[in-house]
């Protein structure tokens, strides 16, 4: 009998190939947006292998519904949509993608920064709407990230890829701040070690690059936003509730801070009341992974995570190997 994948929503068809051919019977969703908890459950009782999205909540009723899943595959990096300790009692192993999406996010981290420090958004709404008639010298003065210093919050493989742009690309200074220190990031690039609140009070763009977990929830809100330069930009790639949005859009209104750049958001899809209103803002819909490379890459990786499992081996990015131990 085929290895029947469950894939919960449509996604670029490499991955997609690489099942069929193997020989898996492969559904994909035909819904335009997000299944329902009941329509997750629907198909997935039917499926061996679920290839699910960020979107998807993998709770631990879920999870109790469906103990005959041989793997859960997330497209994504992160996994918080997945109750992984209900998975690991139930022994399915989890996966996600880790690594492919690195260069996206990483560029797109950096759109996010020139667009604040030029007002791109600005500067296009206002030369659309007929206002520009000729060069002025004080015409929508932005600033040089030439020189500025650069705080990352998080020095994993994105936090590493935007550090790296930034002081060769830019020639910008780093400071950094993560659970431990990274020496060879230090030697190499001459990145400085701080604790939140000293890079917080020394960064001239703060962009945030943590996983979202009990400890990172909030970790920007009023307190550490009031640390930051009035010149200061917050960019955050990463999750959305990692920032406090209402005290975000408190500390916007106030010119607390001088402008943020989200592609994530608390309450995603939905906004916190006044974010949009406001001028000193960049905010994309969670694209920053939106490459062609990136997204074909992670639908690969989910593809052969899934792989691995039907055939008895480890999955090339696992995140609870102990279930496969006999």
């Amino acid at each position: 009998m085929p290895y029947r994948v469950f894939v919960t929503r449509k996604i670029p068809d490499q991955g997609i190939r690489l099942l069929k051919e193997a020989g898996c019977k492969v559904t994909v969703s035909t819904k335009n947006g997000v299944l329902s908890p009941a329509e997750l459950r629907r198909h997935a009782k039917n499926a061996d292998a679920l290839l699910s999205l960020l979107t998807d909540k993998i709770d631990a009723d879920f999870i109790g519904d469906n103990m005959h899943l041989k793997v859960i595959a997330n497209y994504a990096v992160g996994f918080d949509n997945i109750d992984l300790k209900a998975a690991t009692a139930a022994r399915i192993p989890v996966s996600n993608t880790p690594g492919v999406p690195t260069d996206a996010v990483a560029e797109h981290t950096f759109a996010l920064m020139l667009a604040l420090a030029r007002r791109i958004p600005e500067s296009d709404s206002f030369t659309r709407a007929g206002k520009y008639h000729g060069w002025q010298p004080e015409l929508l003065l932005g600033m040089e990230l030439q020189g500025k210093t650069l705080g990352i919050v998080g020095l994993g493989r994105i936090g590493f890829g935007v550090a790296q742009r930034a002081v060769k690309g830019m020639g910008m200074t780093v400071v950094y701040t993560d659970i431990k220190r990274n020496l060879e990031f230090e030697q190499q690039f001459g990145g400085v070690f701080m604790s939140l609140e000293e890079l917080l009070k020394t960064a001239d763009v703060v962009s945030i690059h943590v996983p979202l977990l009990p400890t990172t929830r909030h970790l920007i809100s009023t307190k550490q936003l009031s640390m930051m330069k009035k010149s200061a930009f917050l960019i955050n790639t990463s999750r959305g509730p990692v920032v406090d949005e209402k005290a975000l859009v408190a500390a916007l209104k106030k010119k607390r801070i001088a402008g943020a750049g989200l592609d994530v958001y608390e309450f995603e899809p939905k906004l916190v009341a006044g974010l949009v209103k406001l001028q000193n803002t960049v905010l994309t819909p969670h694209t920053a992974s939106a490459t062609i490379e990136a997204r074909q890459a992670m639908g690969l990786l989910a593809a052969k995570n899934i792989l691995a499992v039907m055939v008895g081996q480890t999955p090339p990015t696992v995140l609870n190997p102990e279930v496969l131990k006999r």
